[in-house]
């Protein structure tokens, strides 16, 4: 994970429920998603339309289980990997005090 930033996008967001943002690593084309969703679960549906046209990268995603919940199953988790262009759509639980990270690598030709 980068901690430097060269841009910043709020891909979606309602203040006390959840926030999710996209973050380019200083001095690369690589991208990070995090989201942190409050108490209510929710389906967080977002596009990928900030990556470069073109482009196909490799998108890492950790995120809640099904039967997570921060209460009772807090580490409850799965790690799947997709291959996204700018075109592409994320649909994505975040359980109950839970939420997810995305790590979008370029694939290099």
């Amino acid at each position: 994970m980068a901690i430097d930033w060269t841009e910043s996008k709020y891909l979606e967001a309602e203040p006390g429920q959840y926030i999710t943002v996209a973050r380019k690593a200083k001095g690369t084309s690589n991208w990070f998603v995090g989201n942190v969703n409050g108490e209510t679960p929710r389906t967080s549906n977002i596009k990928f339309d900030f990556l470069e046209k073109g482009k196909k990268y490799t998108a890492t995603i950790y995120a809640d289980a099904k039967d997570a919940h921060y209460k009772t199953n807090p580490q409850a988790y799965v790690i799947r990997k997709v291959v996204v262009t700018n075109k592409s759509k994320l649909s994505q639980l975040s359980a109950p005090g839970g939420g997810y990270a995305v790590s979008i690598i370029e694939i290099k030709k």
